[in-house]
């Protein structure tokens, strides 16, 4: 199966404020800035301390990497072994080139069965493409269960987090909103009482539903398994009870064989919730007569996916296993939180992947992106699969501001500031005129440098210099002291 890639609907072009913008806002609250320097604190201490009973893993990082490479490398073959995988077992596979496909096929299978309910397993997947909202419009009434994602949906908000929806709210805001939402007397703010007022709203939801709608952590080409891992239950309810099972599911989570899980199973749990192992790991392939759910639909979703897989620097963004390690360590996540990056996929990882899911130069707000960083490397120290997100974010401020020198009508080409960094790349490569530049700016720098620093530069560079100083030219280089100490010159 071959799929044509196209522009990733779910996303408009446009409409999305940039990072700085929205920043602001989340800056000015101090509860939520509050709320997220506890969490990420918290979850990054627990984290280390469960990594650090590892002696092999950056062993295992690199195996992780190795393995999500070789799929990006083989993602067409591997996912056509999947199909014929997911198929022989019983289920049904489906192709969808964007958001708007994987809704409709979505929404279809659900009315097929004569249902108004579903019940929902916490996915970014279909919040990437709004699968809500869109199975709301056609009159089905979705019901998240995991508690976070509950908490999102009861509040009419969005996420903030990859692994921790609801992470900008504190037990007293929940409190407060399940006494709004779901009419419950004399709830007090503790977590025990917060989570089974949860839990007895959602039993009834679990028992009644037909369809059950899930995401993916992992697909085995191998077998057809599909694998989601989670902490509270939810997610074996949902994909065990109802009579028909629905996995929307991004083609880059595809992973080879059954044995490839030695690596992830260990990887995952203690770089997300920083535990050994997931308190409910749930597999299954296909159906069984009598087991489980008697219909299984796998619907894989490209969306932009196979775009990003063109660009060799950019494409390793997919490796991604959906962790969340890298927002929990990055300083600028921990002040603006999730929301202010106006995607699904927020923080570090949010910031290489969605400008890339949507197209450079498509809409303000993500192109944005590859600047809220300070490229400290945090991300690239923690990720399991060794995302080097670094190096993506100057790649990617590379071509959004290359994009937007063609859009004014000035090629790369052209732009003074190209053309000067092409000049130095030249003096740079070559020993010989990088002392005659060296020569040149000791004495062109006579009239600027004071007191051991140049602290105003002239023209154009000036703004340079407004927030820092900068060192003059020595009077002796390293290279001429040496040639000089050896009596070669």
């Amino acid at each position: 199966m071959t799929l044509k890639a196209r522009r990733p609907d779910a996303f408009s072009p446009g409409r999305t404020p940039p990072f700085e913008e929205t920043a602001k806002e989340s800056l000015a609250d101090a509860q939520l800035r509050r709320n997220l320097g506890k969490a990420t604190q918290t979850i990054r201490r627990k984290r280390a301390a469960a990594v650090g009973e590892m002696p092999d893993w950056e062993a295992l990082r690199e195996a992780g990497r190795a393995l999500k490479t070789r799929v990006m490398r083989h993602l067409d073959e591997y996912l056509l072994r999947l199909e014929e995988s997911v198929t022989r077992a019983g289920g049904t596979v489906h192709w969808t080139r964007d958001a708007g496909e994987a809704n409709e096929i979505v929404a279809g299978i659900v009315k097929g069965h004569g249902a108004r309910e579903v019940v929902k397993v916490k996915s970014i997947a279909t919040d990437e493409i709004k699968l809500n909202e869109h199975l709301e419009r056609e009159g089905i009434k979705v019901h998240e269960t995991d508690l976070a994602e509950l908490i999102i949906q009861l509040a009419g908000e969005e996420s903030s987090h990859i692994l921790v929806p609801a992470i900008h709210k504190n037990r007293a805001e929940i409190r407060e909103l399940f006494l709004r939402k779901l009419g419950v007397e004399g709830l007090s703010d503790d977590p025990a009482d917060l989570t089974e007022a949860a839990r007895l709203y959602l039993r009834e939801r679990f028992l009644s539903a037909k369809v059950g709608i899930s995401g993916a952590n992992f697909a085995v080409a191998e077998t057809g398994t599909v694998c989601v891992v989670e902490s509270e239950g939810n997610g074996r309810m949902c994909t065990t009870l109802p009579e028909v099972l629905v996995t929307l599911m991004g083609i880059e989570k595809v992973i080879p064989s059954w044995r490839d899980f030695e690596v992830f199973m260990q990887l995952l749990p203690r770089s997300s919730t920083a535990e050994r192992m997931n308190p409910y790991t749930s597999f299954w392939t296909g159906v069984s007569e009598g087991d489980g759910p008697q219909e299984f639909h796998l619907v894989l979703l490209d969306n932009g996916r196979t775009n990003v897989l063109e660009d060799e620097r950019g494409r390793q963004a997919l490796n991604c296993i959906r962790c969340s390690a890298c927002l929990n360590v990055c300083p600028v996540y921990e002040r603006t939180g999730g929301h202010a990056y106006n995607s699904v996929y927020p923080g570090p990882i949010g910031a290489i992947l969605t400008p890339q899911l949507v197209g450079i130069g498509r809409d303000p707000g993500p192109d944005s992106l590859p600047w809220a960083s300070s490229l400290c490397g945090a991300c690239y120290e923690v990720c399991p699969v060794k995302i080097n997100i670094p190096e993506v974010l100057i790649h990617l401020r590379g071509k959004v501001t290359r994009h937007k020198q063609d859009r004014g009508g000035l090629s790369a080409k052209l732009n003074p500031e190209n053309a000067a960094m092409r000049a130095m790349a030249r003096v740079f490569s070559d020993p010989r005129l990088y002392e005659l530049a060296q020569k040149a700016a000791r004495v062109g720098q006579w009239p600027l440098a004071r007191g051991g620093s140049i602290r105003h530069l002239p023209g154009r560079l000036a703004g340079w210099t407004e927030v820092r100083d900068l060192k003059p030219v020595p009077r002796q280089t390293f290279r001429e002291w040496w040639r000089e100490s050896r009596g070669e010159g």
